[in-house]
């Protein structure tokens, strides 16, 4: 069908109708330079005071997946996918009790934080929109899918598509995104939240040569070897304007590697994103170099542990874009 006046949002991006003003609730971080707190000799690494613990239990169910490696994977399409589905992934994706805090998804408390506890950053997301049909793209636990039904009943299960993390699941994302268009209503809006690939710093205390910049770099070169590139975001605006969306917005925000920053926002922000990364680094690379670049297990848990030091060290001022 035809949609020109379909919207998108880019934080990844907000695309609004003609003569729509899309608002920002949160300044756009680009520019923004992170100040390091003070750290002292005895604080210089993070510490792992776990802010999440599981109470799951391995079941038989386990038997139904994929088991590579130690850590097991979905049967659907058996190998293509390239992220583990075991508890450890579901502390890190599912609902994983948090002290202090009951029941939380890291990612998804992330992201919250990041919005100032909106669940998106598009129109559709503000309490008065009147939103009728929306799709959650790539739902993992659905606890974003709950909490927008939540907050907005007269949703009917596309007004609204939103697609979180998806990068490095999507091979053809020129297809994708047109297919989101097609499949929205003329002024509908598409919001797309992932992170850029490569973590950085302002201040070159993240180095090339270093083991988290040689973990990644090898995870995204096997990714693409395996036919599923972790595309940056910088492409994307272009993509979609030339599909047809209108009013397309990027929004950047930072996250940093942990809790190194001065100010209390990006401090916290920090200290999540480390409790997200550092236990699940194991299983982030472990199918991607194995399959991809023929490692041995063995070699990806040593990668993964030295990846990790630089991951902790709060002198290390790196953070990631999204």
């Amino acid at each position: 069908m035809s949609n020109n006046a379909t919207n998108a949002t880019v934080t990844g991006a907000n695309a609004s109708a003609p003569g729509t003003a899309v608002p920002h609730t949160t300044a756009d971080e680009t520019t923004d330079v992170l100040t390091a707190d003070v750290i002292t000799d005895d604080d210089s690494s993070e510490s792992r005071s776990s802010l999440a613990s599981s109470t799951a239990s391995v079941t038989s169910s386990v038997l139904d997946y994929r088991i590579e490696n130690g850590r097991t994977y979905h049967k659907y399409k058996d190998g293509k996918y390239w992220a583990p589905n075991d508890e450890r992934e579901n502390d890190r994706l599912g609902m994983a009790p948090v002290a202090g805090c009951g029941y939380k998804e890291l990612v998804h408390n992330l992201y919250l934080r990041t919005f100032d506890d909106r669940l998106g950053t598009a129109p559709p997301n503000d309490p008065d929109s009147k939103v009728g049909r929306v799709l959650d793209v790539g739902t993992g636990s659905g606890i974003w899918a709950i909490d927008f039904g939540d907050e907005h009943p007269e949703a009917d299960p596309f007004d609204y598509i939103h697609s979180r993390m998806m990068k490095g699941s999507i091979r053809d994302w020129q297809t994708y995104l047109k297919r989101c268009f097609d499949n929205l209503s003329p002024g509908g809006y598409l919001e797309l939240n992932d992170v850029d690939g490569f973590p950085t710093s302002d201040d070159g205390t993240l180095t090339e040569d270093c083991n988290l910049m040689k973990a990644f770099r090898l995870c995204f070169e096997a990714l693409a070897a395996l036919g599923s590139p972790f595309e940056e975001f910088s492409q994307f605006e272009g993509i979609m304007s030339e599909i047809g969306f209108e009013d397309v917005h990027v929004r950047r925000f930072k996250w940093p590697t942990n809790s190194w920053p001065k100010d209390q926002r990006h401090k916290e922000l920090g200290t999540w994103n480390h409790e997200n990364l550092a236990p699940n680094l194991d299983g982030l690379l472990m199918a991607p170099l194995t399959r991809g670049l023929d490692w041995t297990r063995e070699e990806v848990s040593l990668l993964a542990m030295e990846a990790r030091k630089d991951l902790a060290d709060r002198n290390i001022h790196a953070y990631f874009n999204m």
